[in-house]
């Protein structure tokens, strides 16, 4: 059992859980900030977490809902307060409806973990804090302390799984709901230079292009919050095309960006897609979010070899950062 000990000030309003790990402190770091790794241990085993949204930077919002054995859906989310990679973090912790709105007939709480190296692994530390002794009470009573000693329960499986979440990985596509998928890559780059790849249009002709025989003619960049983009992409020696447009809905660089995507030409809803940047051991981690208009138009475009366009893509890339950097 990787927790230590449990402490409860009623003096300070404050819970703090220790637990250690035989895993290196950047492993433990990284997953807390993947939300492909944290859904597989942030809820207790009847209660298994999906993270539909994870930004692990000052500023940004976790959103993930847990689901019971019965089928029962329950939201949470986050406010990430403060990040000091990989040392510590802080977040408002909070519970939310479907749609990510806090529920405020429940408390929210400020929690704190702080990471640091031992021998022969790693210590986690984290301190909930509370505004009253009756909150502190309440989620006591809603099994809190149950729940996180189960969840801490399974982290040594997932620091152990080191080939799912290497490096050198390809694109995976993970369904999160039936119009929901999370596309995942870790690339081999900074934030700061996968960011600006995804931003200058010169750059991006270089590599957003899917298997080799394309070109890409167009690439106009949407700047600021509600400009539009728009990307064309033509076969080499002639024939058909195809290109995209949207709407720039945030941007908070160079961590995320938030787009609408809708194929030019075709009558197909736009879906959103929900870009996130984090670094982590071996690069940056890439997260695309898309949320389709129904299951039936996500397993179409699935079913186009999507994945494996954009995994040729995000290896092009790679290829154009090392030569900026060796």
């Amino acid at each position: 059992m990787p927790v230590t000990s449990v402490g409860k000030d009623l003096d300070t309003l404050t819970l703090t859980i220790v637990a250690e790990f035989s895993a290196p402190l950047a492993r433990l770091w990284d997953a807390y900030v993947d939300p492909r790794q944290i859904e597989r241990f942030w809820g207790p085993p009847t209660y298994p977490a999906t993270f539909l949204r994870h930004d692990a930077a000052v500023g940004g919002r976790s959103f993930y809902k847990m689901t019971g054995p019965e089928g029962d859906e329950h939201f949470g989310f986050w406010e990430w307060t403060e990040v000091n990679a990989p040392a510590s973090f802080a977040v408002v912790d909070g519970f939310a409806d479907e749609t990510g709105t806090p529920n405020t007939e429940l408390p929210s709480m400020r929690a704190t973990f702080a990471f640091e190296a031992i021998d022969p692994g790693s210590r986690l530390t984290t301190v909930t804090s509370f505004d009253t002794l009756e909150q502190l009470e309440q989620l006591l009573a809603m099994g809190m302390l149950e729940g996180t000693k189960q969840a801490m329960a399974q982290i040594d499986d997932v620091l152990a799984d080191l080939a799912a979440f290497a490096s050198d990985g390809a694109v995976e596509a993970q369904m999160l709901g039936d119009t929901q998928v999370r596309v995942s890559r870790v690339i081999r780059g900074t934030v700061e230079q996968v960011w600006h790849a995804h931003n200058d249009a010169e750059l991006m002709k270089k590599w957003l292009l899917g298997p080799d025989g394309w070109s890409m003619p167009v690439c106009e960049i949407a700047t600021a919050v509600g400009d539009s983009y728009r990307y064309v992409w033509e076969p080499d020696g002639g024939g058909e095309g195809f290109g995209f447009t949207g709407e720039l809905l945030e941007s908070e660089a160079p961590n995320r960006a938030v787009t609408t995507e809708a194929m030019i030409g075709m009558d197909f809803p736009a879906t959103l897609n929900e870009l996130t940047l984090t670094p982590v051991a071996g690069g940056t981690l890439l997260s695309l979010v898309i949320t389709y208009a129904d299951a039936a138009q996500r397993d179409a475009v699935l079913a186009t070899g999507m994945t494996g366009g954009m995994e040729t893509s995000y290896a092009r890339l790679e290829g154009l950062l090392e030569s900026v950097t060796a």
